[in-house]
């Protein structure tokens, strides 16, 4: 099988792909032969050693795919060849065959391809238990989401929306705004060319947002935070612009503010059944129209590189995926 290969710690262009051979599965794992696999920005992280866990190389990374099973361990009860499903790896999506395990395998939703499947899980994963579990999001509260076309960003405009609150998206262009305003955004600032915390004033009338979902850190995340409102909860989420901001602790207790970091994938691993209702629900949601899986960008595997460049660059408008076969 082709795979993407990372052979020593460096940006995306120093992978390569390589030959190897095909997986076999252990008594509770399947083989699945992948259609599609998503790019996220904590893959760079993972290529460049930078991440929380680190990965020795030589490894194939990516960490969600969909695609067709080919083959199951003597354990594996819930699939048979030939199901169409999501996985979500612990690394080895960017290849054309990979090994996952059941407990991290779900069906292919109805109505969603495999390019759209390829982008659901820690995308949608991530903000669904980011406001569902960490901010505690009511119906009629208001949420900022900074890098709002990005992958993650745009999942929280649309499930925020879907949840009953009245949601802000931030980003640095016109392109963009118009994009997550599709998705559901009612209000919309571009931080390229006005304050972000003066905007927010402005639109909440000096009251400020209930919660903060910031993606991007950076400068941006301590004019969001000073833009939180009584008991505001802010939810770091990521890095995507590299910077790690550091927060005063006195506008947290001025204002009975929490900052809450989210890792879905720990927190998935540490809490399964949880994890499974909320899949079910956001099951539900596509099912029912509520949310749509927006892919922009998908790549062939031999275009990888191009692939990476729009995430790296953030010119990302929803999920990049990589068409594998």
């Amino acid at each position: 099988m082709r795979a993407l290969v990372c052979n020593a710690y460096g940006p995306p262009e120093t992978l390569v792909i390589e030959e190897h051979d095909d997986p076999v599965p252990g008594s509770t794992q399947l083989v699945v032969d992948v259609r599609a696999a998503g790019i996220n920005f904590p893959d760079v992280l993972v290529i460049a050693g930078k991440y929380q866990i680190k990965t020795e190389p030589p490894f194939v990374p990516g960490n969600e795919a969909a695609g067709v099973v080919s083959a199951i361990g003597g354990k594996v009860s819930r699939f048979s060849v030939g199901d169409r499903v999501i996985i979500t790896p612990k690394g080895g999506a960017f290849a054309e065959k990979c090994l996952a395990e059941e407990a991290h395998t779900m069906p292919l939703p109805a109505g969603l391809d495999f390019e759209q499947g390829a982008g659901f899980s820690v995308t949608y994963g991530t903000s669904y238990h980011a406001l569902k579990q960490s901010a505690n999001l009511a119906r009629g509260e208001t949420v900022l989401v900074l890098g709002a076309a990005g992958g993650v960003g745009i999942t929280a405009v649309e499930i925020a929306k879907a949840m009953g609150a009245r949601v802000i998206a931030a980003a640095s262009s016109e392109e963009k705004l118009l994009f997550a305003k599709d998705a559901g955004a009612d209000e919309t600032i571009d931080y390229s060319k006005a304050s972000l915390r003066d905007a927010v004033k402005e639109l909440t009338k000096g009251e400020g947002v209930d919660v903060v979902y910031d993606p991007v850190g950076g400068e941006l995340a301590l004019q969001a935070y000073r833009a939180l409102a009584w008991h505001g909860r802010y939810l770091v989420i990521g890095f995507a612009c590299g910077d790690i901001p550091s927060f005063p602790a006195n506008i947290a207790l001025l204002k009975e503010a929490s900052i809450v970091g989210v890792w879905w994938g720990t927190w998935s691993a540490r809490n399964p059944r949880l994890q499974v209702q909320n899949v079910k629900e956001l099951a539900a949601m596509i099912a029912a129209g509520t949310l749509q899986p927006r892919t922009t960008g998908v790549f062939a595997l031999d275009d990888f590189s191009r692939a990476f460049a729009t995430i790296t660059g953030r010119r990302a408008l929803g999920k990049v995926v990589l068409k594998i076969s």
